[in-house]
């Protein structure tokens, strides 16, 4: 069985896939200096709590936390037995190459996204990424990922304006029954909310613009279906995207191995 794994940078996902669908997901606080060995002791007890009975073949990851792979690779080699493959590395081959900059890097999870995004929809998408950051991700009609938007996320804001003003609480993102509000924390969480709604917006009518042919727009990240509830702009909402994605690509470089 595949162990797809996506650090990010508030949280890293487990997810077991048995070839047909996702058996199990579990999540931990992303976290560096976290082992290889506090790894399987907090993956296999959840295993064994949720009774899902996996032997683990082959891995996969995608992180934007470079230094977390490490720790990561020791768990599957140790554990697992398996050499995971890992996407943004040079071994790693995608369906459709990106198309930016020369030099540019591309973070993994855009990568992963693209790829889950094209074989679910198509071409011609953007994809809202509700995440630390808040991405938005071009497909172009081939499945190619050639560009985007990068935003701070909706809990970093809320955050930064709690540590910035000394007056003002820390709340949590939630939709206000009003638009005005009439106590701070309704006026903040109204900002935060109607305010992203109108970043969305705006960004992905700024995209459309520069496109020639018509863009569906895919929302994924634990906010995206609150934020589904104040705007008609999303053509689908797909909770397991990046890890789908995974799959997708741990596929594609088994299919097209060339003994490497």
């Amino acid at each position: 069985m595949l162990l797809a794994i996506d650090c990010g940078n508030t949280n890293t996902v487990f997810s077991i896939w048995d070839g047909v669908r996702f058996l199990a997901t579990w999540r931990i606080a992303t976290d560096h200096k976290r082992t290889a060995d506090e790894y399987f002791v907090w993956l296999s007890s959840l295993m064994m709590l949720t009774k899902v009975e996996a032997r683990v073949t082959e891995a996969v990851i995608s992180s934007t936390v470079p230094r977390v792979v490490f720790n990561l690779r020791v768990l599957c080699d140790r554990y697992f037995q398996c050499r995971p493959l890992v996407v943004g590395k040079p071994e790693c081959r995608l369906p459709v190459p990106p198309r930016v900059d020369q030099g540019t890097t591309v973070g993994p999870d855009r990568l992963v996204n693209t790829v889950a995004g094209f074989d679910r929809h198509g071409g011609d998408l953007i994809l809202v990424d509700f995440g630390t950051a808040t991405t938005f991700d071009v497909v172009d009609t081939d499945g190619a990922y050639i560009g985007g938007v990068i935003a701070p996320g909706v809990n970093l804001s809320l955050e930064a304006l709690h540590t910035a003003a000394a007056a003002l609480p820390h709340v949590d993102v939630a939709k206000p029954a009003r638009v005005i509000g009439t106590n701070t924390v309704a006026c903040m969480q109204s900002g935060v909310y109607w305010g992203y709604v109108g970043l969305i917006e705006g960004i992905v009518r700024e995209v459309r613009r520069e496109r020639v042919h018509p863009m569906k727009v895919i929302a994924t990240g634990g906010l995206a279906s609150l934020f589904a509830q104040g705007t008609e702009l999303f053509y689908a909402i797909e909770d397991d995207l990046t890890m789908y994605g995974l799959v997708l690509i741990n596929a594609y470089n088994k299919e097209n191995s060339d003994g490497r």
